[in-house]
């Protein structure tokens, strides 16, 4: 094959490239074949009319676009391997001749990805994390359970944050009532900020059958719009006031929280491991999010073709709506729900993707320059993953994604992993090198 690749630009070019006339035989025969079908040609049965019939008739002329379209998808994967390339987005693809009897030869406007250069990826410092489980810790993990587990229980005094009152209100603006302004026995936390910013505070320090006018004015960015900006007068009587009643810190307490310990002691201890399961996940993950950033910047790239932006927005629209669809929820419901629509879903993951994009390209790259690879064993494992993530059969798995596809992104990872493994810790600068006693570490 004849295959000329002339660049236009950083990221686009020209190829050129030619369909034998071998090939350009066999498409014609094929377009025949479909059309032959349900051809009416004076004097032949539909769909019995010879090739050379319809030829005089109509013109072999008459099968060349669909001959095209038969050819081209495989003509022009191979060009591209010819020439070394790496497309991305859709090429123009025009003919340049396609003369009877000489190979045809076509043109193709392609935007390719732009090149990589690496700076350092190894060894990329990093902020130290800290994985230490400190005593505050356990205790504020104790207390948000405590927390959890409070009873309400009614109170006699006023009002004040944090107490639950049961109360009814009726809302009006300018005297008139509006959707939405009333209820009966509503219960409302105060200090939840449940409500429109003032109106809990205006309940604190009432009793139990106290009538009280709520004055507020509604955010100007409120939802509804005919009461955005606009002063409300909230008719509210109290009914109740109860105030949370934590439970002891014992070793019930900690059997009714934890059905897997049998004291308090025990609850710690757990409670221990599990915060230290997860700063160490986290920290893995900062290492690793600092690491790539530094090889990213480290990194020189040349423009990136828009159709690269394109189909990253693309691939973040279809993975997020079809996690939806999975959870029963399809895109014109979740639009409805949201109160949002497609352009500005669009518009929201159009706003980081030239840094993936850019991430991407660098991880590729890595791959590349480190000869990375997946092993069968490797894929044979990332096929039984997937099945189990998405709820799938192995066997769908394997006819969705092609060897290339699952390879890519466990080299991609191997990348990843390379550059974490290999990144340096860096302690940050303390203010002081002094602890308070809740601040040593829980042993």
């Amino acid at each position: 094959m004849s295959v000329k690749w002339e660049k236009t630009g950083k990221t686009t070019g020209e190829l050129t490239f030619e369909i034998s006339q071998d090939q350009v035989k066999k498409a014609l025969d094929q377009a025949f074949k479909r059309v032959k079908k349900n051809l009416r040609v004076p004097g032949f049965r539909k769909g019995h009319v010879s090739r050379l019939i319809f030829d005089q008739y109509y013109g072999e002329e008459a099968l060349y676009e669909d001959a095209l379209n038969i050819v081209l998808p495989d003509v022009y994967s191979s060009a591209v391997k010819e020439a070394g390339i790496d497309p991305v987005g859709q090429p123009q693809i025009v003919p340049d001749s396609m003369d009877a009897g000489k190979d045809w030869v076509m043109k193709a406007t392609v935007s390719v990805k732009p090149e990589v250069k690496l700076g350092d990826y190894k060894g990329i410092e990093v902020p130290k994390q800290s994985t230490r489980v400190l005593v505050k810790d356990v205790d504020a993990e104790l207390d948000k359970r405590r927390e959890q587990n409070a009873e309400l229980v009614l109170k006699d005094g006023e009002a004040a944050k944090g107490d639950t009152v049961t109360i009814d209100y009726k809302g009006t603006v300018d005297g008139k009532p509006f959707d939405g302004g009333s209820a009966q026995n509503y219960s409302l936390e105060l200090g939840s900020g449940t409500f429109i910013p003032g109106f809990e505070d205006q309940l604190i320090g009432h009793k139990a059958g106290d009538d009280v006018d709520v004055v507020v004015t509604f955010p100007e960015d409120y939802g509804a719009k005919d009461l955005a900006g606009k002063e409300a007068h909230f008719a509210t009587k109290i009914h109740e006031v109860k105030s949370k009643e934590l439970p002891k810190l014992d070793d019930e307490f900690a059997k009714d929280v934890d059905d897997s310990v049998e004291s308090l002691d025990e609850l710690k201890d757990k409670i221990k491991k599990d915060l230290k399961k997860q700063k160490e996940d986290s920290a893995k993950d900062a290492i690793q999010d600092a690491a790539i950033r530094g090889a990213v910047d480290n990194a020189e790239i040349d423009e990136i073709p828009d159709a690269m932006i394109q189909d990253d927005i693309n691939t973040q629209m279809n993975q997020y709506l079809g996690n939806m669809q999975r959870q029963g929820i399809d895109p014109q419901t979740y639009f409805k729900l949201t109160g949002t629509t497609e352009a500005q879903l669009r518009e929201q993951f159009a706003k980081d993707a030239a840094d993936r994009v850019k991430t991407n390209l660098v991880l590729e790259a890595i791959v590349a320059k480190e000869k990375l690879d997946a092993t069968e064993d490797e894929i044979k494992q990332e096929i039984k993953d997937l099945a189990h993530d998405y709820n799938m059969d192995e066997k769908v798995v394997r006819r969705t994604l092609t060897d290339d596809m699952l390879k890519h992104d466990i080299a991609v990872r191997k990348a990843i992993d390379l550059i974490t493994d290999k990144a340096k810790q860096v302690a940050k600068k303390k203010a002081s090198s002094k602890k308070s006693s809740t601040e040593k570490e829980d042993k």
